[in-house]
């Protein structure tokens, strides 16, 4: 993993989903220590604490939460978006908080003057999907699969830091079927658009994602659970993906580049 500290005028990160076991808060660590913003947004997702039957706290989720508090205690700006997991972060224990008072979206311009619609991006499904129901659902099997592929790990004697597991691939395949029409994209980019905005960023959905080609520009930040992206402001306003797996790649850029498609 690179060691060389790179500065950001702004890094948006979404979905980190601490206290989930598929949450690599390691990866997120390294990550933010590599690289230093002067504004982080966090878009929504980013506690995963509602589950108490459930918990997965770790020691990195807390170095996570204290490195963040550290950056905005040395002049950072820190802005939380609220997520469908987190609806109320300020319920949080008091250790696993971050005080800063959520809202539900922002307009933010870009060092090049564009502006961008910010928000996590879960108001672009259906109102069944919305619901905190379907949500609780969701995420309770997406625990238990994680812990069955876990303990088949152990059984077939296999690292799970090592290549992608089985369930983790079909949980991945499973989002990207259900998201493969991009109907999501072409309805955040139309709020966008009547917000008077030169695009939208968004997370929530596990599909770390940069183009224009729906008019507008369209950036999903990824998450780190399965993506292990986030999304990059230079102090011109360029945006680009940063990919963190076994090395820090450019996954695309908003210029210049093709889209690349969903990150994996």
């Amino acid at each position: 993993m690179t060691t060389s500290l790179r500065n950001h005028r702004t890094l948006f990160l979404s979905d980190l989903h601490l206290g989930a076991l598929g949450c690599r808060a390691d990866l997120l660590l390294s990550f933010l220590q590599a690289n230093r913003a002067e504004t982080y947004v966090l878009v929504g997702d980013i506690l995963d604490l509602w589950h108490p039957l459930l918990p997965h706290w770790t020691e990195d989720a807390a170095h996570v939460l204290n490195h963040l508090k550290q950056r905005r205690a040395e002049g950072a700006r820190l802005i939380y978006l609220r997520g469908n997991h987190d609806p109320d972060p300020g319920r949080a224990p008091a250790e696993k908080r971050l005080d800063v008072a959520p809202v539900d979206s922002l307009l933010h311009q870009a060092g090049d003057r564009r502006t961008y619609l910010v928000l996590h991006g879960d108001v672009a499904d259906g109102r069944a999907v919305r619901s905190h129901a379907m949500t609780r659902l969701g995420s309770r099997i997406d625990h238990l699969l994680r812990r069955l592929d876990r303990g088949l790990s152990i059984l077939r004697r296999t690292s799970t830091a090592e290549a992608r597991s089985t369930i983790e691939a079909l949980l991945s395949g499973v989002n990207a079927l259900l998201y493969r029409r991009c109907g999501h994209e072409r309805r955040l980019i139309a709020m966008a658009r009547q917000a008077g905005a030169d695009g939208v960023i968004c997370g929530h959905f596990h599909i770390a994602r940069l183009h224009d080609a729906h008019g507008l520009i369209y950036a999903n930040c990824g998450d780190w659970v399965d993506s292990m992206t986030a999304l990059a402001e230079a102090s011109d306003g360029s945006l680009q993906l940063l990919g963190w797996r076994a090395t820090e790649t450019t996954v695309a850029t908003v210029k210049g580049q093709p889209d690349l498609g969903p990150v994996r």
